[in-house]
Parts: structure tokens; sequence; C-alpha cells
């Protein structure tokens, strides 16, 4: 496996339309395609000057992201998300060291695993083909 870079970053957010103005107005990032964004979850794309989506708001869901969630600095990170390569030897290496994983498929094109890693950390490993 070969990590290529930091794909994007997930921000849980109770002010969706605040954050997003937030980061569009400070950064000058722009509206990103939310086409691929799973239905019923509240959520933005923030994208850089190339339009690469980089930055993942998501409104706030107790029961999703958990009642007792941390309110310190960086308690509003999700998840960090990784661009990465050989998604068939990542899987085989998690199950070799018995690290549970969850699988997406968002295209034919485009596939993740979520590892959690031991500080409660959740990973986004994407793969792209």
């Amino acid at each position: 496996m070969s990590v290529c870079g930091l794909d994007h970053v997930n921000i849980v957010t109770a002010d969706l339309a605040g954050t997003k103005r937030f980061y569009k107005d400070l950064l000058g990032l722009t509206d990103g395609d939310t086409s691929a964004l799973p239905a019923g979850v509240e959520a933005h794309w923030l994208a850089d000057p190339t339009g690469r989506s980089i930055i993942h708001l998501q409104r706030f869901d107790p029961a999703r992201h958990g009642a007792g969630r941390s309110s310190g600095p960086t308690g509003s990170i999700d998840h960090v998300a990784l661009d990465c390569t050989n998604y068939d030897g990542v899987r085989a290496r998690c199950e070799a060291l018995g690290v549970p994983y969850r699988e997406g498929l968002v295209s034919p094109h485009f596939s993740q695993l979520f590892v959690t890693d031991p500080n409660d950390v959740v990973l986004e490993l994407n793969f792209r083909s």
C-alpha cells in the first residue's frame, strides 16, 4: 500500500451554513460536488482552487456521532481521509492483523475502507482506479 496524500477532512458541525461561510470567506474555498453524498445526510463539500473537494462539512447528528462528543479544540473532526493505493492488499493486511474494517463502494472506480486507530480516530482510506 502507498499513501499518496491527504484526501479530505470531515468536520461535524451544528452550524452547517455558518461553518461553510467561514471556510469560503476566510480561505476562498468554493462549493464542491455534492452528487455522491448519501441521501438524508445534511452535508456540504468545499473545494480548493483546482476543484478538488478537500473539506467535508456534515451536520451534527447525535444518533450518528454520539451525544457525548468532545467539545475541545479538535472535537469536531469526525475522520481523516487518505488517498491510497492497493485496495486488495490493504484489506488483506487488515484481515491478517485483525484490524476491523468497513467497506464502502462509492462508484465502480472509487472504493473505501474505514478503520479506527488505537486512539479512536476514524481513518477513511480512499482508493481510486
